[in-house]
Parts: structure tokens; C-alpha cells; sequence
């Protein structure tokens, strides 16, 4: 099992992963097949409107999540790792007045919002909480040609055929070869130990089978660079953040608070989280207001690895870049481990999925920085994932506002303990991570769908004001 550290960790836009950049990058998809052969194009056939559905969660959050305004953009050409957010109003805008979609290299396609972007809240697809499906129609209305794809976490998108298809294989040897093709936490150990590498140097191996050591640096570096760009565009701006809901932006003036008693040297028993929290804040506040993230390993879960690292490299001035690159690999390497196992969706298993599979990564990358063996980063992250089992998804109105924000923060600070607790150890432990894992799948499928991203339970019915 192979996962790279760019799948893992990708560049795009807020305010989600699975709902916005997601369908948009499935949308791109999309208008990618129309100009294909892939397809049995009628004789004489030409392509004259689009139209849209979504469906499960999509349907129940996509409106706090911006997933109508994703599919717009994703058809006007717009993709997740370039779109301008500065610009992405006024091409809403453009689409909404005229009715129609220009993406570039095609004709202009009939395009309403109102009635050709369906939320279909009464029917569910069958493959995945997060489905689309987008439909090539001619002139006359007859449709020419009809896809489903489904966000599946971390802006992942597949079509109905290759989510089976990846369902199937998901146990079955083969794949990409790499050198160290673990897919478990066991074999991720077993590997170490008879290659005497560590886990950052067995994942930079296997990356290597893709890519050269100067292009995997600099992509891990641009990585960091957004992440913490992100950091300081939220350290610096205030407000209400969009939506409804009247939140306030926080973290410019908490950040404020600190650095005064950071230069008075005045005591502060909470400094730690204090830092680990404002940078989280930061980073997910931004991440609401449709700024440029970094999936970490999705967009509601965006502040706990950047945090994390952040913190390290404020109270370690010996840091290097070869440290933030081993962070970077670790947690890829774990956050890997968990998708394949169970999943990273807020939709499919409830926030355990998000921030706890970011908790787990982040501490997994803190402990290996900190010199941790093998064994104390897998303690690290186990440790982690199991102090956010059975958390709920259910955000306030559909927004990544409440409780997203803060519980990234809360994220960040178990990151930092369970790496602590763990080094503090030899690694030897009562709880395998891969045993961890396989509880938060079940734990996932159990949960009543009204806690896994619907806004429909939790939170998202019991605070009045909304």
C-alpha cells in the first residue's frame, strides 16, 4: 500500500476537503470526460448543458460548506490547488447572471444554478455518505452521458466504478511497488527493525520510486510554506467569519495577548497550549472563510498538524528543514496507515476520522522529531487516535465553525501529549495503533448517520441560536 505524502497532504481552498474541494476537483473530472473518447458519444452528438446532484451529506451540509459554490467553480475550469479565492465571487457571479459555464477549451454549456444544482437530501447513493452526479445533456434535453463520483475524505475523488474497484483490491497484494509497502502499523515496525530505517526514511524510499530527492524536498517544502503561510494569514486578520452563525475570528487577538507576555517574560503555567491553540485557531479560521489550506489530512482537521510542527519549531530555534521534512513524512506515513484502514471522512465515521486522524499523525511527526524510536511514534499515535474515538461530526448550521475551530486546538494539545507520553516510554504499550484504527472503523459504522456530517444531530439541534 502506497500513499504519497502529496495525496496525503494537498494544497487547495476552504472551508472543507470532502465538500468543497472535493466536488470541484470532481467536476473537473467531469469536464474532462466530455472532451474524452471514453465515452459512447452518439453520432453527431454535441454537448449543450450540464446539471449537478448532490446527494447524502453533500446534500444536508453542502450549503454551510460551500459545495454548490465548488461545483460552479470546478465547471467554470477552477481547480482546488489554484483557484484565486479573491476571485472565486465574482465567477459565481458571472455563472448566476448569464446561465451558463465557460470552461476553458470548451464551448459554453447551459448551466443554471437554481435548477441545474440539485441538493437531493431524499436519496442517497449507495457508495459513499459524499455523492454527485454531474450529466451531459444536447440541446434538446436528452442526456448524452451521466457520472457518479464520490469525495471520499482529504479531497479524494472517484467514480461508483473506482470506489468498487478499490473496495475489492483493498486486501489483494500488487500495486504500486515501492520498497517498503507497508499497510499496516505492524508491518510498518517489522520494516524498521529489518531495514534499520526509520519511518521517515523508509516513506522518503518509497517516495523516491516516483519522484528525485530535489523534487520531493522542494514539494515538502512548499507543503510547510502553505501551511505556514496559512498560519500567519489568520494571526493576522479579523471579523466575522461568513456564513450566519456571527462568529468571530479570535486568533489575531489572542495572538496579540501572547506575544506581549512573551516579551515581558511574564509567568504563564498555559503557555504551551496557549501557542499550540492560536495557531490552530488561526489556521482553521481561515480555513472557514474559504482561504487557501492545506488538507492535513482534510480541511476541518487542517490546524492540528501545522500547529503542531509550528510549536516545535517556535520553542526548538535549532530546528531544521530536514526536521520539518521528517515530521511532514512520519505523519504522512501514519495518516496513510488510516486511511487505508478505515477512513479519514467526517462522513463516513464522525470526527474521529478528521481531527483524531490528524491528532494521530501530528504526534506521530512530534515524537519522531523528538528523537522517538520507531516504537514511541506508533505509541505516539496511538495514543492520539484513541482519545478521540467516538467523536461526532456535527457542525453548527453545516459550517466548519462550531466546534470545528476550537477542537482543532483541543487536537493539537492531545498531539502534543500523547507524544509526550510516549516518549517518556520505551514504546512498549497495551493498545497496537493498528488495533485503534480497526476500532474507529467500527466505531464509524456504527454511529447513527445524524452525527457524520448531516447537522442533523448533536450540536448541530441543540444550540438555539444558530
Amino acid at each position: 500500500m502506497f500513499l504519497s505524502v502529496f495525496d496525503v497532504f494537498k494544497i487547495g481552498i476552504g472551508p472543507s476537503s470532502s465538500h468543497t474541494m472535493g466536488p470541484m476537483s470532481a467536476a473537473n473530472r467531469f469536464l474532462e470526460l466530455i472532451l474524452s473518447d471514453d465515452w459512447p458519444r452518439p453520432a453527431g452528438a454535441h454537448v449543450a448543458g450540464l446539471s449537478a446532484s448532490l446527494h447524502g451529506s453533500l446534500a444536508f451540509t453542502g450549503i454551510g460548506h460551500g459545495t454548490g459554490r465548488a461545483v460552479i467553480l470546478g465547471l467554470m475550469g477552477e481547480a482546488p490547488n489554484t483557484v484565486d479565492p479573491d476571485r472565486m465571487d465574482a465567477i459565481i457571479d458571472e455563472v448566476e447572471r448569464t446561465g451558463r459555464v465557460t470552461p476553458p477549451g470548451h464551448p459554453a454549456y447551459d448551466f443554471q444554478p437554481k435548477t441545474d444544482l440539485v441538493f437531493d437530501k431524499k436519496q442517497p447513493l449507495p457508495g459513499h455518505a459524499n455523492g454527485m452526479s454531474f450529466s451531459a445533456l444536447d440541446k434538446d434535453g436528452r442526456l448524452l452521458l451521466k457520472r457518479i463520483y464520490y469525495s471520499i475524505g482529504g479531497g479524494f475523488v472517484v467514480t461508483d466504478t473506482e470506489l468498487a474497484a478499490m473496495r475489492a483490491t483493498k486486501d489483494a497484494a500488487g500495486g504500486e511497488r515501492v520498497p517498503y509497502p507497508f499497510s499496516t502499523a505492524r508491518q510498518m515496525l517489522d520494516m524498521s527493525h529489518g531495514a534499520g530505517l526509520s519511518i521517515a526514511q523508509m516513506k522518503r524510499a518509497n517516495e523516491l520510486t516516483r519522484t528525485d530527492t530535489q523534487a520531493l524536498d522542494d514539494g515538502i517544502d512548499a507543503i510547510w510554506e502553505a501551511m505556514n503561510g496559512c498560519i500567519d494569514r489568520g494571526l493576522k486578520v479579523d471579523g466575522i467569519m461568513p456564513g450566519g452563525l456571527k462568529v468571530k475570528r479570535r486568533a489575531r487577538a489572542i495572538h496579540d495577548r501572547l506575544n506581549e507576555e512573551w516579551r515581558s517574560n511574564r509567568p504563564n503555567p498555559l503557555l504551551a497550549n496557549d501557542w499550540l491553540s492560536v495557531y490552530a485557531m488561526a489556521v482553521n479560521e481561515e480555513n472557514a472563510g474559504g482561504g487557501r489550506v492545506v488538507t492535513a489530512p482534510t480541511n476541518g482537521a487542517a490546524g492540528v498538524i501545522p500547529a503542531t510542527l509550528k510549536y516545535f519549531l517556535h520553542f526548538h530555534e535549532d530546528a531544521t528543514k530536514d526536521d520539518i521534512r521528517e515530521f511532514l513524512l512520519t505523519a504522512a506515513a501514519i495518516g496513510g496507515i488510516i486511511k487505508h484502514n478505515a477512513s479519514i471522512s467526517g462522513a463516513e465515521v464522525g470526527c474521529q476520522g478528521e481531527v483524531g486522524s490528524a491528532a494521530a499523525m501530528a504526534a506521530a511527526g512530534l515524537a519522531a522529531v523528538m528523537g522517538g524510536s520507531a516504537e514511541q511514534i506508533e505509541n505516539a499515535a496511538e495514543i492520539a487516535l484513541e482519545h478521540h474515538l467516538g467523536m461526532t461530526c456535527d457542525p453548527i448550521a453545516g459550517l466548519v465553525q462550531v466546534p470545528c475551530i476550537e477542537r482543532n486546538a483541543l487536537g493539537a494539545v492531545k498531539a502534543v501529549t500523547a507524544a509526550s507520553l510516549a516518549l517518556k516510554g520505551d514504546g512498549t504499550h497495551f493498545v497496537p495503533l493498528d488495533a485503534c484504527i480497526e476500532t474507529m472503523r467500527q466505531t464509524g459504522n456504527d454511529m447513527s448517520e445524524k452525527y457524520k456530517e448531516t447537522s442533523t444531530g448533536g450540536l448541530a439541534v441543540n444550540v438555539v441560536e444558530c
